[in-house]
């Protein structure tokens, strides 16, 4: 795969970790500090969908980006903006040995 499609800048944000507890005993939690890397973007056809069962209104995609020790840390728990949406990480797989991350999300389609 060239660099030239990696031309999609996307931002993932590690949940956040639990400073404290609050007067009703509700967890205080910190953001996490989000990650910006360049991505190749890909939307999910129809057919990809349908076939995973999917029956709410929402857009997926599939992100490649490049390993790295920080991205390969990455987990379902994790946040994923695009283009100011957010989408929810459904599915990860590293592609080669330590060469590609593939991060497959959706967000709920807008009306």
């Amino acid at each position: 795969m060239s660099s030239a499609l990696y031309n999609r800048l996307i931002s993932l944000t590690p949940p956040g970790t639990e400073t404290g507890r609050d007067a009703f005993n509700a967890p205080i939690v910190a953001p996490g500090t989000p990650v910006q890397t360049l991505a190749e973007y890909r939307a999910l056809s129809d057919a990809e969908k349908m076939e995973s069962g999917e029956v709410m209104a929402s857009t997926s995609a599939r992100f490649r980006v490049r390993w790295s020790p920080t991205l390969a840390a990455i987990t379902p728990r994790w946040g994923l903006n695009f283009e100011g949406r957010a989408f929810d990480i459904s599915g990860l797989k590293e592609l080669g040995h330590r060469d590609q991350i593939e991060i497959t999300a959706s967000a709920r389609a807008e009306r």
